[in-house]
């Protein structure tokens, strides 16, 4: 069923057209007894999904008993984080979740129903895994908060991927991500309906129909220039959609391509992305920059990521490792790894995932900029690296517009370059 359904590419909400439409939504569901509301965390700070759950506190008060943000394998919020994102919300309201220890499993799907939605790319049975709070909670209403846009894994972010990932255990995410993998990102990115989502669709409806989930879902694009002329920060939020089955999710994926999808006139020869030091402090998301611009580099060409909070490889300490480990390889060679018998990737099929996320398949060259790490960690894992305060100085980005952009010469000698910028790959998918 539909609650709120408003959306278009050139719409922009208000922030009261946005409580208005929070509000209403939460009026067709009347009074709760108990509330848990399940928001991205601190990586989709500019989803709108901390002002939407703000909105949620002012409605139902003290019937919201716990927030769990959807981690998956990130670190835990800081305090710092809670309040930025979610101001005046209680700090005391909120949980963590462990991936690795705190959850349950609703049901698995066997092998062969996997092996039929895949098309036979794998053949191991999924577990619908979710955190047990939302099975122990004895809550009457869970409100699953979030933005959806393209997406590495799952083609499209959000809906069911908030439950299952995002408050997943390790089994799950694994799995879930190698499948997307082991199909072909370029083969899901900004498609709604793939295999993984079939994956967890089936999961919602056979283990999860009895869980008490409302969707409330936001499809953010950049501004425009006369927005950006009013004071907004470069987002504008073009929709908001709740419901309690997959139609909204289809409608909010539905303007999400209108709005984040950009196809580029001919292949990008020199791109140069940003990654704002608040959000992106780990390859394991900065990795946006290669995931969201690969169908639109040239053969040859060159991706440089500008990243001066970038201070780690992977969310979690023991993805870190692994990533350090074998570095980012090309497709046949991880699956090749997960093959050998022993190998460690085999039980860690997020991170094999993860690092054919991050080749470009000997295509073109990436070259990162980093804050923190050094010109080894950067090197050992498989990219090129270049100085961060150099790369600055030449590409500044915030003098830069989004799209095409005439870098002028130096006294050195040399010529004036073309680039493609890119301020946010957290909010697009680009493709020639």
């Amino acid at each position: 069923m539909i609650f709120f359904s408003q959306g278009a590419p050139e719409r922009a909400f208000t922030g009261e057209e946005l409580r208005e439409a929070v509000f209403a939504s939460l009026e067709k569901l009347g009074s709760r007894r108990k509330v848990l509301v399940i928001p991205p965390d601190f990586t989709r700070l500019f989803s709108r999904a901390g002002e939407i759950t703000r909105y949620i506190y002012d409605f139902y008060g003290d019937a919201i008993t716990d927030i769990l943000p959807a981690l998956g394998t990130h670190f835990a919020m800081t305090p710092e984080e809670i309040e930025r994102m979610f101001p005046g919300v209680p700090s005391t309201l909120f949980r963590v979740h462990d991936w690795r220890k705190d959850v349950v499993t609703l049901g698995v799907i066997p092998a062969e129903i996997v092996g039929q939605i895949t098309g036979g790319v794998v053949d191991y049975p999924w577990p619908a895994q979710v955190n047990r709070l939302l099975v122990e909670g004895g809550h009457d209403l869970i409100l699953s908060v979030g933005q959806v846009v393209p997406h590495e894994v799952l083609g499209m972010a959000n809906y069911n991927k908030n439950i299952f990932i995002g408050t997943g255990g390790a089994e799950g995410i694994n799995r879930s991500h190698f499948i997307g993998a082991a199909y072909g990102m370029e083969r899901v990115m900004g498609v709604a309906q793939n295999p993984v989502r079939q994956v967890l669709n089936y999961a919602s409806e056979h283990f999860a129909a009895h869980l008490p989930i409302v969707y409330m879902q936001t499809v953010v694009g950049r501004a425009n220039a006369s927005e950006r002329a009013q004071g907004t920060d470069g987002l504008q939020l073009r929709g908001f959609f709740a419901g309690d089955d997959s139609e909204c999710f289809e409608r909010a994926a539905e303007l999400s391509l209108k709005v984040n999808f950009q196809t580029v006139e001919r292949p990008l020869t020199k791109v140069v992305v940003w990654l704002d030091p608040e959000e992106f402090r780990s390859t394991w998301l900065g990795n946006k920059s290669i995931y969201r611009t690969r169908m639109a580099i040239a053969d040859g060409g060159e991706l440089l990521v500008l990243a001066p909070g970038l201070k780690q490889f992977g969310e979690d300490a023991d993805n870190d490792l692994l990533i350090r480990k074998y570095g980012y390889r090309t497709t046949p060679e991880v699956m090749e790894l997960v093959k050998t018998p022993g190998n460690e990737l085999a039980d860690n099929l997020g991170v094999a995932a993860h690092l054919i996320h991050g080749t470009s398949e000997g295509r073109f060259r990436i070259v990162y900029a980093p804050g923190h790490l050094t010109r080894q960690e950067i090197e050992s894992v498989g990219f090129e690296w270049a100085d961060l305060d150099e790369m600055m100085q030449r590409y500044n980005p915030h003098q830069l517009s989004d799209g095409w952009n005439t870098i002028a010469g130096n006294d050195d000698g040399a010529l004036d370059e073309e680039i493609f910028f890119i301020s946010n790959p957290a909010i697009g998918l680009w493709k020639n």
